[in-house]
């Protein structure tokens, strides 16, 4: 099979020129005339892709040595190179250049838990911060391609973590701050991390997270952890075992300056794991020059960034989302970027709202199932704050369907706002699919992700992995060639990298829920499969379909599809960890479900 095949499940049209956008008509284009139309840029983009990216590269990132060689990859066998014989350092394209310029520009608004508490950080503190913890690092043995784990909720620190890594050459693997113990330990001994940096506790929607309790049970089980760097988030005094060391007190003795490593283009910047359909996790590799370029190119052009904004993802820096959209993106394009350490409710359904007012942030990217929730808290929350700052709406995480897609433009974004669906994953490193950047005047429509971003080749295959040409047709959605930010492999296991996205899939199992009890549910399966095989492709009609009452969703709306796989494979017995989960029970309902599904087959 000759194209990544990453689960694409993008809604995706062609690029339109129509005038008479939905909701868009008031929103300038997102691409500089002097580079060229859409349509010239995306040809080029696969043309000349060396030409395209190079400039991009060039003009965008600071490097020590200039690369030779744009692109060197072969998805035949899962290698992707690119930028080769460049060097540089990601933490100085984020941190020192914008310190020369503008040092006391607003790197991070810090919006903590408490409404109106928000900590705002310039690039020179950012900067120094990082490098004292570097120094720190580096006191505490952390050597250039030693893997560091990351539990820490967002904030300024977190980040300082994260650049701080990268000055000096270590690998970060971030984990969420609110995974349990077994997940944690599972990941920091896949990684084999050297340093674990976490706090005595978390703060989130009012409640304190004991994440120094957590981390304690899951160092019990990882030999390789030789030092437990803990910062303070709240004053509450914790034990510290043989392994602490107290971060603050560290830095304060470190020098606020750090020379930073020179690093390849390909060498690894971080991992980040997803949980895969064995269970086992998987360290999904991000390198340094290709990935930091995506992010910033993706970060500019969807979202319409210009100097002087303040950007607002609400991702936790604990998923990729974090990683591209709240730190490396926006840092290395000299923005002002939100982290936000609450929830969407708390204190009330008017938090996001009430940020926007008083940070006047410019551009909002936040998670669908948020927005269903504070659509059903009505329009009264939103009205309530004066949000004629923001330009631009994004969507990221699962589909986002049209009524909340439709309440997201018209009240929110007061019908003046360009909305940004985007389809992306951990295993694209940045956006690949979504209505902007495009041609002046191009509609957006309600719910579709829409455009493949430039140097994206998007391609639709049968089921025995053939391309699909001409119009009227349908298939499965791959991606016909590689691109700067992509993973290159998962992290000690090469051939399951290849395995899982370069050959052909298998047949799908659908779960589905019905808003209403229906006594003939047969009769709705029949037309759910009719509507597959007429809208996608006959053999994208799912083999089974199991209707269930609800789906294992994790506390922020995430369904844990891994879950779903090991019950239709017969290996419900080895579930691994489904601490995250918001009521582990439905395991059992679903597992019942699925046996009496059987049953009435056989």
């Amino acid at each position: 099979m000759i194209a990544a095949c990453l689960g694409c499940c993008a809604r995706i049209r062609g690029d339109s020129r129509e005038a008479g956008s939905v909701g868009t008509a008031s929103a300038a284009p997102t691409v500089p005339r002097s580079l060229g139309s859409y349509a010239e840029l995306c040809e080029q983009a696969v043309r000349e892709p060396h030409v395209f990216w190079g400039r991009f590269a060039r003009d965008m990132l600071v490097w020590d040595t200039p690369y030779h060689t744009v692109e060197d990859c072969d998805f035949s066998q899962g290698k992707i190179s690119w930028f080769l014989g460049g060097q540089l350092n990601v933490s100085v394209n984020c941190l020192d250049r914008h310190v020369q310029k503008f040092p006391d520009r607003v790197a991070l608004i810090w919006e903590k838990d408490e409404p109106g508490t928000e900590v705002k950080i310039t690039y020179r503190e950012l900067l120094e911060t990082t490098c004292r913890l570097a120094n720190t690092l580096k006191k505490h043995g952390v050597r250039r391609g030693d893997r560091v784990a990351i539990y820490m909720p967002a904030s300024p620190l977190a980040v300082a973590a994260m650049l701080a890594c990268a000055r000096i050459g270590a690998v970060h693997t971030v984990v969420f701050a609110g995974f349990s113990a077994e997940s944690l330990a599972g990941r920091i001994n896949d990684a084999k991390c050297k340093v674990l940096i976490t706090y005595n506790q978390g703060v989130r929607g009012g409640r304190i997270v004991e994440l120094k309790k957590i981390v304690d049970e899951a160092v019990k089980n990882c030999p390789t952890v030789k030092h437990v760097l803990v910062a303070h988030r709240t004053d509450k005094k914790i034990h510290m075992g043989n392994l602490d060391v107290p971060l603050e007190e560290e830095m304060a003795k470190e020098n606020p300056v750090c020379a930073p490593e020179i690093m390849d283009s390909e060498d690894m910047l971080f991992m980040l794991y997803t949980s895969g359909s064995t269970g086992k996790p998987k360290g999904l590799v991000h390198t340094q020059a290709g990935y930091l370029l995506f992010a910033a190119v993706t970060h500019k052009h969807v979202f319409d960034c210009q100097q002087g904004d303040v950007f607002g993802c609400v991702a936790d820096i604990g998923w990729i989302t974090g990683h591209s959209y709240v730190v490396y993106g926006p840092l290395c394009n000299g923005v002002t970027s939100v982290l936000f350490e609450s929830t969407p409710i708390y204190p009330n359904a008017g938090r996001y709202w009430e940020t926007v007012q008083r940070l006047k942030i410019n551009q909002f990217y936040g998670a669908p199932t948020a927005i269903r929730v504070l659509l059903n808290h009505g329009d009264a929350w939103v009205k309530k704050y004066d949000r004629s700052s923001l330009r631009t709406l994004g969507s990221v995480g699962e589909p986002i369907n049209q009524e909340a897609w439709e309440w997201l433009h018209k009240v929110v974004g007061d019908s003046r706002c360009t909305v940004v669906d985007t389809w992306w994953q951990t295993e694209t490193g940045g956006i690949c699919i979504a209505p902007r950047p495009s041609e002046e005047g191009a509609e957006i429509l309600p719910s579709m992700a829409m455009r493949p971003f430039f140097g994206i080749t998007p391609v639709l295959v049968d089921e025995k992995g053939k391309v699909i040409e001409g119009g009227d047709v349908s298939g499965a959605l791959c991606i016909a060639r590689a691109w700067p930010g992509m993973a290159r492999t998962i992290y000690g296991d090469h051939q399951r990298f290849v395995d899982a996205y370069f050959k052909a899939f298998p047949a799908a199992c659908a779960f589905i829920v019905l808003k209403d009890d229906i006594d003939n549910s047969d009769v709705i399966l029949n037309e759910l499969k009719s509507i597959v095989a007429t809208k996608i492709a006959k053999y994208a009609v799912p083999d089974q379909i199991l209707v269930v009452k609800r789906l294992p969703k994790t506390r922020s709306g995430k369904i844990m599809r891994r879950l779903l796989r090991k019950i239709i494979t017969d290996n419900a017995q080895n579930m691994g960890d489904i601490s995250t989960l918001e009521d582990p029970s439905v395991i059992s309902e679903i597992i019942k479900a699925y046996q009496k599904h059987k049953a009435k087959l056989s």
